[in-house]
C-alpha cells in the first residue's frame, strides 16, 4: 500500500465558489468527470459537495439548481487529512466519519482529493472496488 495520502491522492482538485448555483457545480462535476469538487470563500475552504448533495439534498428537496447557491448545501463539519498523512489515516477517517472523500490540505490550501476508490486502488489492486475506481466512467 502506498505510504502518503499525496501517493494516492488526485491532485489538484476542482474548486467552485460558495455563491456559484447547484447547476454550475453539477457541470464541472460532469465536466471533469468527478464525484464531488471543494467549495470556497475566497481562498478559504468551506467544504465539500457531491453529486449525491445536489440530488438527495438539492434537486429532491424541490430546490431550484439554477438558483440555489452551492452554499446552501455545503458540508461545512469538513474533515480532511494533509498529503503527508499515513494512507491508513485517510481510511480511519472515512469509516469514522462515514465518508467517502476528503479534502487534502497542506495547511490552509487545498491540493487534492482521496477517494475510497483511490485508496481501495492503493491497498488491493485485485478487489472489486478497486477494479470498478481504475475503469474508465460509463456515463
Amino acid at each position: 500500500m502506498a505510504d502518503n495520502v499525496r501517493d494516492v491522492m488526485t491532485a489538484s482538485p476542482i474548486t467552485v465558489r460558495v455563491d456559484e448555483t447547484l447547476a454550475s457545480a453539477a457541470k464541472q462535476m460532469r465536466d471533469g468527470d468527478v464525484g464531488a469538487v471543494i467549495v470556497v470563500e475566497g481562498t478559504t475552504v468551506r467544504g465539500l459537495i457531491t453529486d449525491r448533495d445536489i440530488t438527495v439534498r438539492g434537486v429532491a428537496e424541490d430546490l431550484d439548481p439554477r438558483t440555489t447557491p452551492v452554499g446552501a448545501l455545503v458540508t461545512h463539519d469538513l474533515v480532511a487529512v494533509s498529503p503527508d498523512d499515513d494512507a491508513e489515516t485517510a481510511v480511519e477517517l472515512m469509516r469514522t466519519h462515514a465518508v467517502r472523500r476528503l479534502p487534502v490540505m497542506d495547511g490552509t490550501q487545498v491540493v487534492g482529493v482521496v477517494s475510497l476508490g483511490d485508496l481501495a486502488v492503493a491497498r488491493d489492486s485485485d478487489s472489486a472496488l478497486a477494479d470498478i475506481s481504475s475503469e474508465e466512467p460509463n456515463n
